[in-house]
């Protein structure tokens, strides 16, 4: 099992548990974490007993964004993992999740700071958790940056474009509460409890077939951007398939015979 000293990987089950590990710095993203999260990502994919991805920050944070002391020239901490970078130069937006979507669902769970590049990598997720107390925006432009881990692309196409274009031009903060009333989030719980709800949706999804989750979760992605006809056919593409697979027949057999399914990917 991956991980490094800013990204701890552990598993609860069948889910997949990764960890923004630098609570000291509210898990900004340093280069230990973002080759840590990366790994992790792949791990998920190439692993078949793991059917669901939970990812959360340590220490009552989520993450607070890139940090900026690396970004004005100033070093930062993982330098023997410089080697990684200038390997694969795309290898921090596929941490993000800008440039990599995992197979297996990945659900946020989200405390306190979810910020800048904690919001950008929220983007990428695909069910959302957070406590009461926590804390989103994209704070890039008052600082004269711009968001380009995917939010101006992404965010319209998550929420109202009205919505995402005030949390984009502004800047400000939003709590928990106006993060759901948006789209943004889709469980808000009390503080403490956002990695316990997350595995509690987890478990359900481990349940069901992980060759038609896979599958779901990929037609949704792909039909996003077509026309309902194409998006139709690309369903029927992906769907008719899982039929003929050996979870399906174990879920028939399980229902008729009133069991939970045992489900062998295949």
């Amino acid at each position: 099992m991956g991980g490094t000293e800013h990204l701890a990987v552990r598993r609860e089950g069948a889910t997949l548990v990764i960890t923004l590990n630098r609570p000291k710095a509210r898990n900004a993203l340093s280069i230990a974490m973002l080759v840590g999260l990366y790994d992790g990502w792949l791990e998920a994919d190439e692993d078949d007993s793991v059917r669901s991805i939970v990812f959360t920050g340590a220490g009552g944070a989520f993450c607070s964004g890139m940090d900026l002391k690396a970004l004005a020239g100033q070093g930062m901490e993982g330098e023997q993992y410089r080697d990684r970078l200038k390997a694969d130069p795309d290898l921090h937006w596929k941490a993000m999740l800008r440039h990599h979507r995992p197979r297996k669902p990945v659900i946020a769970a989200v405390e306190g700071y979810c910020v800048a590049g904690g919001t950008e990598m929220l983007q990428g997720t695909d069910i959302r958790v957070a406590g009461e107390s926590a804390t989103f925006g994209l704070f890039e432009v008052r600082r004269g940056l711009f968001p380009i881990g995917g939010s101006t692309v992404r965010l319209q196409r998550q929420i109202p474009r009205t919505h995402a274009l005030e949390m984009l031009l502004t800047g400000r903060p939003y709590t928990a509460r106006e993060a759901a009333d948006i789209g943004l989030v889709g469980h808000v719980v009390p503080d403490g409890t956002a990695l316990e709800k997350a595995l509690e949706i987890a478990e359900r999804i481990n349940s069901c077939g992980p060759l038609a989750v896979e599958a779901v979760k990929a037609s949704v992605y792909e039909s996003a951007d077509l026309t309902e006809t194409d998006g139709l056919a690309a369903e029927l593409a992906r769907g008719w398939p899982v039929f003929d697979t050996d979870d399906a027949k174990e879920g028939a057999r399980a229902f008729a015979e009133k069991r939970a399914p045992v489900y062998k990917r295949a």
